[in-house]
């Protein structure tokens, strides 16, 4: 489930962006070196002014929250400006930031990876996907056909988020 976070144009940033939402992921779990598990925010497509739009105003509001797309901020370092928090706790992930906040189920390996490195790759992908429906699964193939493709990439923004619990 995720909602928007008001701000300064969210109204206006709000009815263009659409449905928005996060969708997580992690390696394998049979791979003996396990990476950083990873999260990707997208738009459905669906706001105003349809999916040339949202790509324009996710743009916007990446720049307005501080991130470049193309660009990776290692939050873990160095905030600078960059607002962008994540509590992980009781098989969920909550993810704050400008105009979005959401939660989101994790799985158990998900979890265990965010808690033992202690951060999360996240990906707000300006391209908006509208496959990707809130509520229903997504198989590992359109996942790896959307979360890989480098065109998607390129243009989307890129942190490292560290992770927080409740537990300290």
């Amino acid at each position: 489930m995720t909602t928007t976070n008001a701000a300064s144009n969210s109204a206006q940033y709000i009815s263009q962006l659409g449905t928005l939402s996060v969708i997580p992921w992690t390696s394998d779990p049979t791979d003996s070196e396990r990476n950083s598990p990873y999260l990707l925010a997208y738009s459905l497509g669906d706001g105003r002014g349809g999916p040339g739009v949202v790509e324009e105003t996710m743009r916007a509001v990446l720049g307005e929250v501080g991130l470049r797309p193309g660009e990776v901020v290692d939050l873990t370092e160095e905030p600078g400006g960059v607002s962008v928090k994540l509590l992980v706790e009781a098989g969920r992930a909550v993810l704050t930031m400008p105009y979005l906040n959401a939660q989101c189920p994790v799985p158990p390996e998900w979890e265990r990876d965010a808690r033992e490195t202690g951060k999360v790759y996240f990906v707000v992908a300006t391209r908006p996907w509208a496959e990707a429906v809130p509520g229903r699964p997504v198989d590992e193939e359109r996942l790896r056909a959307f979360a890989g493709d480098p065109e998607m990439l390129a243009a989307a923004a890129h942190c490292v988020v560290p992770v927080r619990s409740l537990r300290g």
